[in-house]
């Protein structure tokens, strides 16, 4: 097995290789900007961790992880436009630093580009990795649609919150592994649990994420601290602490939630007492562990070496204790 580091680097390597430089450039520059803003790359990792525990030679894996990362940023293109957001990993976004109609576009022409990958395996390969991607991406597109239609609803319920981040977040991380597993042509048992693992993984991720979002480190964290509570999203924290509070408290908070402040720092503390107060926050916490629990379950019905199990869950638990 190789290590986290080992398999960046060679994504990195990859990425620099790709780098479009193509006309139209009003095209394909955003393109080539999105990729290179950095970020964590845990999914195109997680692909070729994957493709290395189930046997085969990990840098077989780098189109597909290559795909998954092209796809994922695909997505952040038009999330933003959709948010329209100003930054992105503290750089403008891409309709922003050109225009929406650039945005749409080069976006579009991502989510071909990520298809186009997948022509570099066989055509059995080929097949079965186009068929996962396809019905990834149309799950990541319903769980969209849920978060944007959850901003105006006042009645989104804890399942169809964790609903939507397993489409938004969760399917895209099963997906990652077990196109690892379809790439190193391990069995449909093993490439199917793999998927449920990773997908149990990436809801415990975003739970995770939310978390941090109210409660993590400014210096560290890498985002704003506290702007789901500025942008008034019903998060797991939120839906866990109306549940918990009595009638009065939870009018409060839907009250602090249905208002735009130009100074948001007295709102950002005081619904984070309410978290608190609640039991909200231990409850996030305690969601995060129990799906992180039930995804190493799913590590006792893969056909690998225990040394492998280890690694996984080593990395799952990692994920679950970071900071950033």
């Amino acid at each position: 097995m190789h290590s986290i580091d080992q398999y960046r680097d060679s994504f990195l390597e990859e990425l620099n290789k790709i780098t479009v430089d193509k006309e139209p450039k009003n095209l394909y520059e955003p393109v080539t900007y999105i990729l290179n803003l950095g970020g964590k790359r845990l999914r195109p990792i997680l692909t070729l961790m994957s493709a290395d525990i189930f046997g085969a030679d990990y840098k077989k894996g780098l189109s597909a992880a290559m795909a998954v990362e092209v796809f994922h940023n695909f997505s952040l293109v038009h999330d933003d436009i959709m948010d329209d957001a100003p930054l992105r990993r503290g750089q403008q976004t891409v309709h922003e630093k050109w225009d929406i109609n650039t945005g749409i576009l080069s976006g579009d022409a991502m989510l071909i580009m990520a298809y186009q990958l997948f022509e570099n395996y066989n055509p059995i390969t080929f097949q079965a990795l186009a068929k996962l991607f396809s019905k990834t991406a149309l799950e990541v597109c319903e769980g969209q649609q849920y978060d944007v239609d959850f901003e105006t609803r006042d009645d989104v319920t804890i399942p169809e919150y964790l609903k939507m981040i397993e489409y938004k977040t969760a399917v895209l991380v099963g997906a990652a592994m077990k196109m690892g597993a379809i790439v190193a042509e391990t069995s449909e048992e093993n490439q199917n649990n793999i998927y449920q693992f990773g997908r149990l993984l990436g809801i415990a991720f975003q739970l995770q994420d939310d978390y941090l979002d109210a409660f993590g480190d400014p210096e560290t964290f890498g985002k704003q601290v506290g702007g789901d509570i500025i942008e008034n999203k019903k998060t797991y924290l939120y839906l866990k602490a109306l549940a918990f509070l009595d009638k009065k408290d939870s009018i409060q908070l839907e009250q602090l939630f249905s208002v735009q402040l130009d100074d948001n720092s007295d709102k950002i503390e005081t619904v984070k007492q309410y978290f608190i107060s609640s039991g909200s926050a231990k409850a996030t916490q305690d969601a995060i562990k129990e799906y992180t629990e039930e995804a190493f379950k799913v590590l006792d019905t893969l056909s690998i070496a225990d040394d492998k199990k280890s690694l996984l869950k080593t990395f799952g638990t990692s994920l679950m204790t970071r900071s950033v």
